[in-house]
């Protein structure tokens, strides 16, 4: 009985606890420094929407090129390690001694993020998505300091797991002589022929297991991530980092589908890889095209590996951006076709036919949305009513949410919670420790004792952090 009173006092004591940090929630969510102030010391549990390259700061992205004394083109301010043929290239210590490193520096930071963007110049998802290609060479062999800085960022804002998006798998198995099955592919999309196009993947499944697809998938997994995660000793007791590998939507299907079989394998046989997206402007004329056909792969990748996980960028779309009939199927595709086991971005659900049989689907099958709320406004021009976060929270659907990309946004985990307690004030404290805790629970992870471990965390450091309003 004794232990009973004990366990009871305890509780009450904890949501007494938890009362108090709602209140002094409530008293300043509109006020932006306070709230900062309180989500800064706030545990945010993970960031699942994460791509690894964007998330950099460009700072000591430029730092390494003009130490490792990269090539700069001048008029793009893209870089590169290699000479690159055209008068426009300069080496960065050329620049240094002519007296206009400086004078260069800001007009790459300009090109590299969103630093000063005024909304005038230039369509803010072209600078956006064209910043990656600029600073890219600046990534490679360069891996190790931007994990670093990432963990060292995550600790100090209370996140305690990333689900990054790392980088593509290299794999020089060689497609030329496959390219008739892209026309025939496409043809077979075009008319809806789930069949078909199954079987046809399923030959070119065997021609890369053949071509020993298997072998580039462990050489990315041992070489590369897990030598790199040991030697860094990304997981401590603070902080636990795993990674998702992706494909490109730009590419061929033949090329595409090779890509995937690969991620597939790979996230199939490493605990270090938590799952498999798709990324790339959702937009462009190749993701357009072959959406459908994307769906399918997935669908039929998920046939052969079931155990592997998949988060997928779907309804990364708003009015203007497409033609209207565009943005009523692509959240529908990602789960009834792909069965997506999360979705990225989610920005068109309200144009999505059938909407409302969507989203219960979603919150009966715990089908969670990753909520971007700073990628969203710049990218997409969403933001506040016109964001669909409500209704996705009214539905029932899990939310989590992520930064995406905090390098080129600069932005970081506690500003999205900011903009979220900000804008929406139907949401509670009680909501965003939900969403704080789904982050774990709905991470892909596969050691359960790992996500086990996170959420004890979690249980500790909110009972510290809300032991602060009880005074």
């Amino acid at each position: 009985m004794k232990i009973f009173f004990t366990f009871l006092f305890t509780i009450l004591f904890q949501v007494g606890f938890s009362q108090s940090a709602n209140q002094y929630f409530e008293k300043i969510r509109n006020n932006e420094a306070e709230l900062t102030a309180f989500f800064a010391q706030m545990p945010k549990g993970g960031d699942l929407h994460h791509h690894y390259s964007g998330s950099i700061y460009a700072e000591p992205l430029l730092a390494h090129a003009i130490d490792e004394d990269f090539y700069l083109n001048t008029q793009t301010m893209t870089v590169s390690k290699e000479k690159q043929t055209g008068s426009d290239w300069i080496l960065f210590s050329t620049l240094k001694n002519n007296g206009e490193l400086d004078t260069y520096k800001q007009k790459i930071m300009q090109k590299w993020s969103v630093k000063d963007y005024n909304n005038v110049d230039y369509p803010s998802d072209k600078l956006f998505f064209e910043s990656f290609m600029k600073f890219e060479p600046a990534i490679k062999g360069n891996f190790e300091a931007g994990l670093l800085e990432l963990k060292n960022r995550a600790i100090k804002e209370n996140v305690s797991y990333i689900e990054t998006q790392l980088s593509t798998i290299p794999c020089a198995i060689k497609t030329d002589d496959l390219a008739q099955y892209n026309a025939q592919l496409r043809q077979m999309a075009a008319n809806k022929n789930e069949k078909a196009v199954m079987q046809s993947l399923d030959s070119l499944y065997a021609i890369f297991i053949q071509k020993e697809a298997k072998k580039y998938a462990a050489d990315f997994n041992t070489n590369f991530v897990a030598k790199m995660h040991k030697e860094l000793k990304m997981d401590d007791k603070q902080f636990t980092m795993r990674y998702q590998n992706f494909v490109l939507r730009f590419m061929e299907p033949v090329d595409l589908f090779k890509n995937l079989v690969v991620a597939f394998i790979s996230a199939d046989s490493s605990p270090l890889m938590a799952g498999v997206n798709i990324v790339s402007p959702e937009d462009g004329e190749t993701s357009m095209k072959d959406y459908w056909l994307h769906m399918v792969m997935f669908k039929y990748c998920h046939s052969r590996f079931p155990k592997v996980k998949y988060t997928m960028h779907a309804g990364e779309l708003t009015l203007g951006l497409v033609r209207p009939e565009e943005l009523t199927w692509h959240i529908n595709a990602a789960v009834y076709t792909a069965g997506a086991n999360r979705i990225g971005h989610g920005v068109d659900m309200a144009y999505e036919e059938n909407s409302y049989e969507l989203m219960r689907y979603m919150a009966k099958n715990n089908i969670p949305i990753e909520i971007n709320l700073a990628s969203n406004e710049f990218i997409l021009k969403v933001k506040e009513n016109r964001h669909p976060i409500i209704l996705y929270k009214e539905f029932g659907v899990p939310i989590v949410i992520s930064t995406d990309d905090a390098g080129i946004l600069r932005t970081n985990m506690t500003e999205q919670y900011v903009l979220l307690a900000k804008r929406y004030q139907t949401i509670s404290y009680t909501d965003i420790k939900q969403f704080v805790y789904n982050s774990i629970n709905y991470s892909f992870i596969q050691d359960p004792a790992v996500k086990k471990q996170l959420i004890q965390d979690l249980d500790n450091q909110f009972k510290t952090f809300e032991t602060n309003f009880s005074k």
